[in-house]
């Protein structure tokens, strides 16, 4: 039986880039920084929230053996372009993180704004992959579904 989601995959086009960002402005934590010869130097780089121990996330640089070099360029090529997502990271403070992160150097994709799930802002990593920063509310799905169908939002 499957238990939980240990690591998520980002293809990033820089290693160095995109450890600087993950770690000197979003605040994770460097988890594996290991380049392996006997795989023809292939570097495993994995971070994660230092709260979320059992989370990682793997900043790999498609090629070979993983796929072919033109499926690399693709996947960079489309992550560029705000084609590819990172995922959610959820906060109590939307805005207050927002402004943490931006005098860290966070460069804001979208505001916080109100949403009915909650205060949602986004950014891309220098890759050009997409997160969203959420800070989440209950809300009922009912009432959501009645205020769609009358065009409410």
């Amino acid at each position: 039986m499957l238990e939980a989601v240990s690591h998520i995959g980002l293809w990033v086009r820089d290693q160095d880039e995109a450890k600087a960002f993950y770690t000197d402005v979003l605040g994770f934590e460097v988890r594996d920084d290991n380049t392996l010869d006997e795989l023809g130097g292939y570097r495993w780089l994995t971070v994660g929230p230092a709260d979320q121990p059992d989370l990682n996330i793997i900043l790999g640089t498609p090629g070979p053996p993983a796929v072919d070099d033109a499926t690399a360029k693709e996947a960079l090529d489309l992550a560029a372009k705000g084609g590819m997502g990172g995922g959610i990271l959820r906060t109590s403070d939307c805005r207050a993180t927002c402004e943490e992160l931006t005098a860290r150097g966070l460069e804001l994709t979208q505001e916080p704004d109100e949403r009915f799930y909650g205060i949602d802002a986004a950014f891309r990593d220098p890759s050009g992959n997409q997160w969203r920063i959420v800070q989440p509310t209950e809300f009922d799905p009912e009432i959501l579904k009645r205020q769609a169908a009358a065009g409410e939002w």
